[in-house]
Order: C-alpha cells, then sequence, then structure tokens
C-alpha cells in the first residue's frame, strides 16, 4: 500500500518536475556556450593586443615606424573581423536558446491546456 503511494509520489513530482529540468539543462548549456565563447574572444583579443605591443617595441627608427603604422589598419582589419564573428556566434547562441525555451514553454502548454 504505502510502496504504491509512494511510487505514484514519485511518478507525480517527477512529471511536475520534469519542465524545471529541461530548462535547467537548456539554460546550462547556454551559459556553457557564452562561457566558451567569452574565453575564446578574450584569447584572441589579449593575443592581438600582445602582438601589437610587442611590434611596437621593436620600432628603433623612424623606418621601424612607419612599418608598424602600415600593420596597424590589418591589426584594426583583423579585429573588426574577429568582432562581427564573435557578434554573429553570439546571436546564433542567443537565438537557439530563444527557440528552444519557446518550443519548451509550447510543449507545456499545451500539456497543461485541456483539449477542447
Amino acid at each position: 500500500m504505502y510502496t504504491e503511494m509512494f511510487k505514484s509520489f514519485s511518478e507525480q513530482t517527477e512529471k511536475t518536475l520534469a519542465p524545471y529540468v529541461k530548462f535547467n539543462k537548456l539554460f546550462t548549456k547556454n551559459v556553457e556556450e557564452l562561457t566558451e565563447l567569452q574565453l575564446t574572444a578574450v584569447r584572441s583579443y589579449s593575443e592581438l593586443g600582445l602582438n601589437q605591443l610587442k611590434a611596437l617595441s621593436d620600432v628603433k627608427d623612424m623606418q621601424s615606424y612607419v612599418a608598424f603604422n602600415s600593420q596597424q589598419l590589418e591589426a584594426l582589419t583583423k579585429l573588426s573581423q574577429q568582432l562581427i564573428e564573435d557578434s554573429n556566434k553570439f546571436n546564433a547562441i542567443a537565438q537557439t536558446f530563444k527557440t528552444e525555451v519557446e518550443e519548451l514553454v509550447a510543449e507545456n502548454v499545451k500539456q497543461v491546456t485541456p483539449a477542447q
């Protein structure tokens, strides 16, 4: 008797908490992807900055100064491209998360709404 009651209670609790578990998994996956994106971006931007500092430290005369300045356009182009790529990746992650949450909400509303 008690076994059946606990089994029923356990099944009801699992069914009730299932949407929360699904959402938590979606949220965790999203945070993980965003964190990886940010770590990659920080690594990339730091590398670019350090390379610029190293190139600047090599400036010793007017000729090396002119060469350094000519490399600045290339560095800015690379930085701009990286920013665009990172923003596109961020938008893709956000859009995927939004779509998955909307699907989860629609699925739960469908389960809760009585058939008419």
